[in-house]
C-alpha cells in the first residue's frame, strides 16, 4: 500500500510518497498448489486490508484503489474472498486480468522511455507481461501464466518457456536494435546489487552475475548475509530466469530499470480521475 500527495510546481504535478506498507501474503502459495484461498490465509489477508483501512482513515485519503492480480483471479474462490473483505472494510478489491495490469504499468512505463525498439518485461509472482515499444508507442502485448511464485512451486503452465520464446521471436523486430525495460521488485533488487551502466540501466551480463552470485547461497544465507527480505530470498533467482531468457530472446544487451510498477499506475489512475472530476 501506498499512500501519495500531490505537488504542484509551475504546472507540474508529481507525487510524493507519504506511507508506504509492503506485506507478502502468498496467495499463490494455496492458489498455484490448491487452487483456492485457504481460510489462514482469508484471516491475514483481512488483517492485512483492515490495517490498510486504518492507515487511510488516520491519513485522511481522498480516494483509494485496491487490485489483486493472478492469485486472486485464478483462486475459485477468489470473489468469495473479495466479498467478505469488502463487506467488513468497505475496501472493494478489483480483480484484474493480465492485460489491464500491464495497461496500468504501461501508463507510467511509457514515460521512461526514449525512440526506439523496446521490451517491457514485468514479472510477478503468477505471471509474466511482456510488452513491446517502437518509439514510445505499444506495438503488441501478452500475458503468460509463468511468475517467480508459480516457478518456485513447480506450478508453471505446459509449455510456457516455449510459448514465451515464440511470442518474443514473432513480434521482435531483429532488423532494429532493442533494449529491454524491467519491472517488478525482483528485477529492482536485482538492479539495486549490479554495477550500473547509468542510473537507471545495467547490462544482461551484470543481471546474469548477480542471479548466478546470489543462486550461490541458501535461502538462510541469502537473508542473513546479503540480507534480502525472506519473501525475496527464495524467488529472485527464479525470477531472474525469466528476465534474462526474454532478454537473450529479444536480443536485448541492456536492461533499463525505472523502478515503476502496478502501484505507480493505479496512483496516476487516481490522479487523472480526480482531476476529470475537479474539471468537470
Amino acid at each position: 500500500m501506498q499512500i501519495s500527495s500531490v505537488l504542484h510546481d509551475e504546472g507540474i504535478s508529481r507525487f510524493k510518497k507519504v506511507e508506504y506498507v509492503r506485506f507478502p501474503l502468498r496467495l499463490g502459495h494455496d492458489v498455484f498448489t490448491q487452487g483456492r484461498i485457504s481460510p489462514n490465509s482469508e484471516d491475514r489477508m483481512m488483517k492485512l486490508m483492515l490495517a490498510y483501512q486504518l492507515l487511510m482513515e488516520l491519513h485522511e485519503v481522498d480516494d483509494f484503489m485496491a487490485c489483486s492480480t493472478s492469485a486472486m483471479r485464478e483462486a475459485e474462490n477468489g470473489f468469495e474472498v473479495r466479498d467478505h473483505i469488502e463487506k467488513r472494510t468497505g475496501i472493494h478489491i478489483q480483480i484484474i486480468d493480465g492485460q489491464r495490469e500491464a495497461e496500468l504499468v504501461n501508463n507510467v512505463v511509457v514515460k521512461s522511455l526514449a525512440d526506439g525498439q523496446y521490451l517491457h518485461i514485468d514479472v510477478g509472482g503468477g505471471s509474466t507481461e511482456l510488452n513491446l515499444y517502437k518509439d514510445r508507442v505499444k506495438i503488441n502485448a501478452k500475458s503468460f501464466k509463468l511468475g517467480s511464485v508459480r516457478l518456485l512451486e513447480g506450478k508453471e503452465s505446459k509449455n510456457s518457456w516455449l510459448k514465451i520464446k515464440e511470442w518474443i521471436n514473432q513480434n521482435v523486430d531483429y532488423s532494429l536494435p532493442i533494449e529491454a525495460v524491467g519491472t517488478g521488485g525482483n528485477i529492482n533488487k536485482l538492479f539495486d546489487l549490479s554495477s550500473k551502466l547509468s542510473e537507471s540501466s545495467t547490462s544482461i551480463d551484470e543481471i546474469e552475475r548477480m542471479r548466478d552470485y546470489i543462486s550461490h547461497f541458501t535461502f538462510d544465507e541469502r537473508v542473513n548475509k546479503l540480507q534480502l527480505n525472506p519473501d525475496r530470498a527464495d524467488v529472485i533467482v527464479p525470477a531472474g530466469d525469466i528476465y534474462l531468457s526474454a532478454m537473450k530472446w529479444a536480443g536485448a544487451a541492456v536492461i533499463h530499470v525505472p523502478d515503476v510498477g502496478l502501484k505507480d499506475g493505479m496512483l496516476q489512475l487516481l490522479y487523472d480521475r480526480a482531476c476529470r472530476k475537479k474539471k468537470a
